[in-house]
């Protein structure tokens, strides 16, 4: 099988070069680029300044189709290539064709600059063998603590440790259990765009599918999968029926139908990145009922300070990452229970607004991503020994990935 299909999957030949007087960035990511805009957007339409970005998107299967890459260019100055395979190959079959489809695209030797980012280990199996000059892991989650992570998984990331040049994490509780496992580890929590979201501050008009819904508000809006705690959901909609409970974002990994049902619960879907200020302007309180277990255990949710920039006084259950700095500086309420969750709202509606708002405009004036992406740069910048932000391309030298002394 595998024979067959790699002839087929050499359609493309020519390796992508992007512009020549950029060096290339190659991303393999877990996640879709136009699935929700999220850590990886944030840095790699930045890095597009810097870089020819390519992210290699997970395989799409298909039935009776021939292996190939669909490559395709966004707004952001990112290409985007997806691996589109037929169905019923095997694991190995997978893997081999991966390998093919990347080693047609960008070619096995690096000829001109490049750099290999991860976010998921599992893509070391089918490109282990391709040379970068740098290569980098930028760990935004415990994948190994999700649902349905493998062995595989485990033994791929020990292997991408070593071969790693820098390794970033998304959090200070990720760090804290990973800087012990490379040299060069640090720690980039979740920042924000501040001008985007501080747009909430000034709309006045909600979305039509949320205009009918009545006052307070307390609303979320994210992936809604095995991360969030639908019963304590259910259950603070059960102890405040008078209050409204917006749910904003795609259901994956869990069945919809073991979503809490209510009268003031609103399932209103996905949005796009550029809708959610609309969304959130309208929003009294801010709700992050994260379930506490193995797959919250290191998360560093974006949504913390995106909230804040909003204006809107977020309640959260006690994330790790969350409770240290923003529920310690009294910028986010914690609460455990549904009685915590009623209470600490009960708080926020009683108190001024003003004086939070403008601590949290403080706290939030230190960070960005256009300073984390600055900050990630210069750490790769010294790697090659480079000082320049626009040195040519020329100056970098070429290697293959080697395991980390």
């Amino acid at each position: 099988m595998h024979e067959r299909l790699m002839t087929q999957s050499h359609a493309l030949r020519s390796p992508f070069k992007g512009d020549s007087k950029k060096p290339l960035l190659v991303c393999f990511s877990h996640l879709r680029w136009d699935f929700v805009w999220q850590r990886p957007q944030h840095l790699l339409s930045r890095a597009a300044n810097h870089y020819d970005v390519l992210v290699i998107e997970e395989p799409i299967f298909k039935p009776g189709i021939s292996a190939h890459m669909d490559v395709s260019d966004r707004p952001q100055g990112v290409t985007i290539a997806v691996p589109m395979l037929p169905e019923g190959l095997s694991h190995e079959d997978v893997i081999a064709e991966q390998h093919d489809l990347i080693e047609a695209l960008i070619g096995r030797e690096a000829l001109s600059p490049r750099v290999f980012w991860y976010y998921t280990p599992m893509a070391l199996a089918f490109t282990s063998d391709l040379e970068c000059d740098m290569c980098i892991y930028d760990n935004m989650d415990e994948l190994s603590l999700f649902r349905g992570a493998s062995q595989e998984l485990l033994d791929l990331e020990a292997s991408l440790f070593g071969r790693a040049d820098l390794v970033f994490t998304g959090g200070m509780s990720l760090y804290e259990a990973k800087r012990n496992r490379h040299h060069s580890v640090h720690a980039f929590p979740s920042s924000i765009e501040f001008a985007h979201f501080s747009k909430a501050r000034g709309v006045k008009q909600d979305p039509q599918d949320q205009a009918h819904i009545p006052f307070p508000r307390l609303g979320f809006f994210g992936v809604i999968d095995e991360r969030m705690d639908v019963d304590l959901v259910g259950q603070a909609a059960d102890l405040r029926p008078d209050w409204q409970f917006v749910m904003i974002g795609p259901v994956v990994k869990i069945d919809p139908a073991t979503l809490p049902q209510r009268p003031n619960i609103h399932w209103l879907g996905g949005k796009s990145y550029n809708e959610l200020p609309q969304y959130l302007s309208g929003w009294t309180i801010g709700f992050m009922p994260f379930a506490l277990n193995e797959a919250t255990k290191f998360i560093s949710p974006t949504k913390t300070p995106e909230f804040l920039a909003a204006g809107v006084p977020v309640i959260s259950t006690p994330i790790t990452d969350v409770v240290r700095p923003y529920g310690e500086k009294g910028l986010v309420e914690i609460a455990r229970t549904a009685q915590d969750v009623v209470e600490k709202a009960e708080f926020i509606l009683s108190r001024p607004k003003e004086n939070w708002l403008a601590k949290v405009d403080r706290y939030l004036a230190q960070g960005s991503w256009d300073k984390t992406w600055a900050s990630m740069h210069k750490l790769m910048l010294d790697v090659t020994g480079d000082a320049a932000t626009d040195r040519p391309a020329s100056a970098l030298p070429i290697y293959a990935t080697t395991p980390a002394e």
